[in-house]
């Protein structure tokens, strides 16, 4: 992880602008965990203020210059200090004044680029721009203050395959600023990658007002901003089908206040030579911190050993709408694993996760919905805190939501679907003290909902509504009682009802023994409901607010926590219908 000064200041505010309660008494992983090592910290959140000035309706400049490509050479206009110089249709700015300058740029050119020394902020207005670099970058500017982008018309840019870079320079995509790169307008701009990377800026890249802007990479990232890269609106559509590569990464922050977000990774891990390490693709990479408060994103990714969302550091889902769909396999000797997991110890092996974070991850508001072929769903290497929002994520192949750390839900509506796995597992405490869970996990030793039992962790329940297709860790603290029922049919609608809350949900084809269900009271299950309006959660599997009618009762008994024992229907101890 590259750890620069704006990286952690960023952090520091973000974490500054925070309430938490008690997020420093939360056990690191491997030390003893008790039930007093709980957390009901408040999600980090990006301080949009230090963003005040990129709002290019608010800046004043001080002069235009218009730049038109054509088959002739570039025509330059309102050029009064002479600091344009044109080759043909390679154009070179050295603004020396003291002057704030807006370069407009239309025309279509075969083998052009712009290149800008500036010593102040200055704006590019793209107003039907086609332009193609056969020797690098298609805009390169070289100096540090802010860039802004406004993006008029259709646009169109390219790189070359091959970059000719001068000695001391860099030129790291299609788009590359040393300083801030802030688009907004309301055009588009489509902007393929052939040689490096798709948009880069050694500062930060900011997305603001409705442009649409289409990034395609066969090379590098899509979009990357070493400090950050925050998209506030516009719609933002990114392929990347190159090896390793991301969909959008920064070595600091990722923020998502707003607008939508496409990407699309296909490329395959592969061994970093830089790292000496093997790497895999991602949809987003933020190597500090990654956070989604407004907006929409859709991430799927296909390669071997690639990724949905991953960061180094901490994970915060406060609000928006969030997609991943995860397809590929894990790259590398992972079927090496005693234990039959995704994961593996060797050193060329890659997992395909869904949602991996190496920190925390908090979910706050918004929804999530992850789904993977290979591996977990959602992972966290620290631990995961659930306050509100809706979280849903289907794992085929292991642990829908995975925790390192502890596991705590206080609120929200959760789902952890994992046929062949642990539904929502912790490696240390569980808690759940309130929200709306729907576990599915399968038959022993995998758990609807486990926690890591051997470790000397536990299980608490003191609060939530609850229903668990494959049963409780054994051991568990149930100081909110839990019922166990009779048997129960694969693909039937149930609905169950404890105290004022009512909810109906649709049983899985597989999932484990036995069924659990826990309430603020005692609750009363239905089975064979039909199920009328409310809203539809889980991927169509769960209802809240609707109503039901017909169905038969289910007997419930108690339940203290395991997955053996007293559990009747046809099947020999499977569900009825097997």
């Amino acid at each position: 992880m590259k750890k620069g000064y704006f990286a952690f200041a960023m952090l520091l505010i973000g974490c500054g602008s925070c309430s938490t309660d008690n997020f420093d008494d939360i056990t690191p992983v491997g030390e003893s965990q008790t039930a007093t090592a709980d957390t009901t910290t408040v999600s980090p959140k990006f301080d949009e203020s230090i963003l005040e000035e990129d709002n290019f309706a608010e800046t004043k400049f001080d002069r235009t210059i218009k730049i038109v490509f054509a088959d002739g050479g570039a025509r330059v206009t309102g050029d009064e200090n002479g600091i344009v110089a044109v080759s043909r249709n390679h154009v070179t700015v050295n603004n020396t004044t003291d002057e704030k300058v807006i370069f407009e740029l239309s025309g279509t050119a075969a083998d052009g680029s712009l290149k800008l020394y500036n010593q102040k902020k200055q704006a590019l207005i793209l107003n039907n721009l086609n332009l193609t670099n056969t020797q690098g970058a298609a805009i390169n500017n070289q100096g540090k203050k802010r860039c802004f982008v406004v993006v008029k018309g259709d646009n169109a840019l390219k790189d070359a395959a091959t970059y000719s870079t001068p000695d001391g320079e860099d030129e790291k995509a299609v788009i590359f600023s040393e300083g801030q790169l802030i688009f907004s307008g309301d055009g588009t701009l489509s902007v393929t990658a052939q040689g490096k990377s798709g948009i880069t800026s050694d500062d930060y890249v900011h997305f603001m007002g409705t442009p649409t802007v289409t990034v395609s990479s066969s090379a590098g990232h899509g979009v990357r901003g070493k400090d950050a890269v925050i998209v506030s609106g516009g719609t933002i559509n990114i392929s990347v089908s190159a090896n390793m590569k991301k969909g959008i990464a920064s070595d600091s922050l990722v923020c998502i206040n707003g607008g939508t977000t496409v990407i699309n990774v296909t490329g395959s891990a592969a061994y970093d030579s830089e790292d000496a390490e093997y790497s895999g693709t991602a949809g987003i990479k933020a190597d500090c911190l990654f956070e989604i408060n407004g907006g929409s994103l859709d991430i799927t990714s296909s390669g071997a050993g690639g990724k949905g969302i991953s960061g180094d550091l901490t994970g915060c889902f406060n609000g928006g709408s969030v997609t991943v769909t995860v397809s590929g396999s894990n790259y590398g000797q992972s079927s090496v694993n005693p234990f039959g997991r995704g994961n593996s110890s060797n050193s060329n092996s890659v997992s395909a996760k869904g949602i991996k974070f190496d920190g925390n991850i908090i979910f706050a508001g918004g929804s999530v919905s992850v789904k993977c072929a290979a591996n977990e769903g959602i992972e966290s290497k620290g631990n995961i805190i659930i306050t509100d929002g809706v979280v849903y994520s289907y794992s085929a192949a292991d642990d829908a939501i995975n925790s390192a750390g502890t596991f705590t839900i206080n609120g929200g509506y959760v789902c952890g679907h994992a046929p062949s796995n642990d539904g929502l597992d912790a490696n240390g405490n569980f808690y759940i003290k309130g929200g709306t869970i729907y576990a599915i996990g399968t038959s022993a030793p995998e758990l609807a909902i486990d926690a890591n039992t051997e470790g000397g962790c536990k299980l608490y329940v003191s609060g939530g509504t609850i229903v668990a297709v494959g049963g409780l860790e054994s051991g568990a603290s149930l100081t909110q009682s839990c019922y166990q029922a009779s048997s129960w049919n694969k693909n039937t609608w149930y609905s169950m009802t404890a105290g004022n809350t009512v909810i109906a949900f649709k049983t899985p084809a597989s999932g484990g023994t036995p069924l659990v269900v826990s309430g603020a009271e005692k609750p009363t299950l239905v089975s064979g409901a039909s199920v009328t309006g409310g809203t539809s959660l889980f991927d169509g599997m769960f209802v809240v607010g609707g109503s039901a009618s017909e169905g038969s009762e289910v007997s419930l008994s108690s339940y203290s926590g395991g997955n053996g024992g007293g559990f009747g229907g046809p099947g020999g101890g499977r569900p009825g219908g097997w």
